[in-house]
């Protein structure tokens, strides 16, 4: 059966982005009759929030967006949370290292606090890791730990190029080891996002993934993880991320980018969702609409490819500045 899902973390409040995100992923659901999930992604606790959590569903309710399996819904895959999952990641590591596919890594902490749990692209995470860790000898390894490190354990990526057909952004072609071997659970016992993403997708049945363009990056390594662990690989298709008039990433210096600082502005979620199905090449001119009556014209194949910049007018109207 089609599923797809939206799966924000909660470390800061829904903005725009995570906005057209949630509608696209859920318009593409609805017109396909297929089963929408809402996941949490709160495995790193240190930077999630109950209450961002609690706020992240009241927004997607007030945009008009519903679900069928989650967090005051409940369903035959949870749970819906990720820090209420550690067991299935760890049966996942279990499984991958027998394999042969994980390696201690025994790096310092600073490079190893420098990936974060949470999604983000590939650029953020600094200098590709050089393999330092990958053909260390056992006698090296006990070395290490007689030193007192706890290794976090990296993915060591196959010499295979990767290539698929992302849904919105065309096919996509990565040479063997893009990216460089990966951390699937850091030295403190976080599991890492890749692999946390890959569980939950895959014992959830989703079947498309609709996400932030940030994350294109990241397929590769969620594909090798799909085949280690002998799951099928999902249908993925990458939005274009939302830049403010000047072509920055849009925040908080363009006004309030947070559907918490929309509907404090009073503005309607209607302006709102049709303000997004504007910019994301749905209808022809932004005007109150809400999402359901957006579902039987809806057509992934008219949302941009490239970055969409907001207008400035369009933001000022979400502002409550003008009349939508």
């Amino acid at each position: 059966m089609f599923c797809g899902r939206f799966a924000p973390t909660p470390s800061g409040a829904l903005h725009l982005g995570n906005a057209l995100t949630a509608l696209l992923s859920w318009l593409h659901v609805r017109r396909a009759g297929g089963r929408y999930i809402l996941r949490i992604e709160d495995i790193d606790r240190a930077r999630s929030r109950a209450e961002l959590a609690e706020q992240a569903c009241a927004d997607l309710r007030w945009l008009g967006l519903d679900w069928d399996e989650g967090p005051g819904v409940g369903g035959s895959h949870g749970p819906y949370y990720q820090s209420e999952r550690c067991a299935l990641y760890e049966e996942a590591l279990v499984r991958l290292q027998a394999a042969g596919h994980l390696y201690p890594c025994y790096c310092s902490r600073a490079q190893l606090m420098a990936v974060a749990s949470a999604p983000h692209g590939l650029a953020a995470e600094g200098p590709v890791y050089p393999g330092t860790c990958r053909h260390l000898s056992p006698e090296q390894r006990q070395a290490r730990e007689a030193g007192g490190k706890t290794p976090s354990l990296r993915f060591a990526l196959p010499d295979e190029p990767i290539a698929f057909d992302d849904l919105v952004a065309g096919p996509q072609h990565f040479p063997p080891g893009a990216g460089g071997d990966f951390i699937v659970r850091r030295a403190d016992g976080v599991i890492g996002y890749q692999l946390a993403v890959v569980v939950d997708d895959a014992l959830m049945g989703v079947t498309h993934v609709l996400r932030g363009g940030d994350l294109l990056d990241s397929t590769p390594r969620q594909i090798l993880l799909y085949r280690a662990l002998g799951w099928p690989v999902p249908r993925f298709g990458h939005l274009p991320l939302l830049l403010g008039p000047d072509g920055t990433r849009l925040a908080k210096r363009h006004g309030a980018v947070t559907l918490a600082g929309i509907r404090a502005a009073g503005t309607r979620p209607e302006e709102v969702v049709g303000h997004l199905a504007h910019l994301a090449g749905l209808i022809d001119r932004p005007e109150p609409v809400r999402p359901q009556e957006l579902v039987p014209d809806f057509d992934l194949a008219r949302v941009p490819r490239d970055p969409i910049r907001v207008p400035a007018e369009a933001l000022a109207a979400l502002n409550g500045r003008t009349g939508s």
